[in-house]
């Protein structure tokens, strides 16, 4: 079986390009389309691409070139931003371990001090005289460590205040 063209479909593909195939077509033309199977299948699928086309532009209303444009500017914005944050975030931990390791540290070195004062504390309670003085903790009175844990504990209260602030500022 050899297929061949029909004499009437350019003829026919136009109208249909056109719009008026086949309703506002010529009666010879409806007749032909009717009759002709080439012609008729042309016509259907010509009909339901532009059923299916106009469906679909009405579906999807076309978004300003500006919206797109500022959406791509604010992806790569926050790609940028997450590529900045990331050593950041390291840093962060970094400072957050090493005011781990202090106060660790520092509470394994005085541990048996602070067992010794709360010992000394239960003394003062049973004694009827309340000396203010006897409340130091006696391995403390002569030694500069008064002025060393304030001093970390300001260290550690200033590094506690510089992560807040660093992560907060990316937000």
């Amino acid at each position: 079986m050899i297929l061949s063209p029909c004499s009437h479909e350019k003829e026919i593909a136009a109208l249909l390009a056109s719009g008026q195939c086949p309703h506002a077509s010529p009666a010879e033309l409806r007749a032909h389309i009717a009759s002709c199977r080439s012609c008729a299948e042309l016509a259907l699928v010509t009909s339901a691409f532009r059923a299916a086309r106009t469906t679909a532009a009405a579906a999807a209303p076309l978004v300003s070139p500006g919206i797109l444009w500022g959406r791509a500017q604010l992806r790569r914005r926050n790609a940028a931003i997450e590529r900045v944050t990331r050593p950041i975030l390291g840093a962060q931990i970094f400072a957050l371990l090493v005011c781990i390791a202090v106060a660790i540290g520092f509470a394994a070195s005085h541990a048996a001090q602070g067992l010794d004062w709360f010992a000394s504390l239960s003394q003062i309670v049973r004694s009827p005289s309340t000396d203010l003085a006897r409340l130091w903790p006696p391995t403390l009175a002569g030694s500069t460590l008064w002025v060393l844990v304030p001093l970390l504990a300001m260290v550690a209260l200033l590094g506690g205040v510089a992560v807040y602030l660093a992560s907060s500022e990316e937000r």
